[in-house]
């Protein structure tokens, strides 16, 4: 099972467009658990801090920091079938 995290901000285009990328793909990843964390939440600034994100979204595969900011969708797919390997 691969652990997917958005830690996204109300109001975020880049988030809004993330989360939509993943409806439009989540059905060929059964093994992906997809989870979305608001920045403003103490969840959410608790990650920010571990991992230095300086925008939104932020991307967590594993719990380890893909991206922040905009998302490489073939980058992050990629990424996918490595993990899920």
């Amino acid at each position: 099972e691969v652990t997917l995290v958005e830690l996204s901000s109300p109001g975020c285009h880049n988030c809004a467009a993330f989360k939509e990328f993943w409806e439009s793909i989540k059905g060929d990843w059964e093994n992906v658990k997809f989870t979305e964390i608001s920045l403003v939440d103490p969840e959410g600034q608790e990650l920010v801090q571990k991992h230095q994100i300086m925008a939104s979204p932020g991307i967590l595969l594993n719990d380890e920091l893909f991206s922040t900011g905009g998302v490489d969708k073939d980058a992050f797919v990629k990424k996918l079938e490595e993990l899920s390997n």
